[in-house]
């Protein structure tokens, strides 16, 4: 019985430990440079962002893409850009994405880290060795 109890007790435990880690990356993060703002939820099975709020736009919410490297990109807009595609994985880590840097119009390889329920590790990489990181937190409403 007691064998019964504590299996049933671990079970419930993985299930909810897991769905709660899982959408604590899911709301709205502020970037660590140029004041952005993305909204962070699943896409199917995976994870992206959309650049929702940043001070550019709040001056000029028709900004479009004009850095982007491919010539026919450069026409969509900022506002609801998706920044971060494809992350795999959870319930505290995620890696596979890609993340796009309106600023210089480039795409790089990243993962993501929940280091607390209010802290989030972002890094991207250009080559194997030269990644960035920056800590960006939640915006509480």
């Amino acid at each position: 019985m007691k064998r019964i109890v504590f299996g049933a007790a671990a079970i419930l435990a993985v299930l909810a430990t897991s769905p709660v880690q899982a959408a604590e990356l899911s709301g709205l993060w502020s970037t660590q440079s140029s004041g952005g703002v993305v909204e962070i939820a699943p896409c199917g099975e995976l994870v992206c962002g959309v650049l929702v709020q940043s001070p550019f736009l709040k001056l000029d919410p028709s900004l479009r893409d004009s850095r982007n490297e491919d010539p026919t990109l450069r026409a969509r807009p900022l506002n609801g850009l998706i920044i971060l595609s494809g992350f795999k994985g959870g319930p505290t880590s995620w890696a596979g994405g890609q993340i796009y840097n309106p600023d210089d119009g480039r795409t790089y390889s990243g993962s993501l880290e929940l280091v607390s329920a209010d802290s989030l590790k972002v890094t991207g990489c250009a080559a194997r060795r030269r990644c960035r990181t920056q800590v960006w937190r939640r915006v509480t409403r």
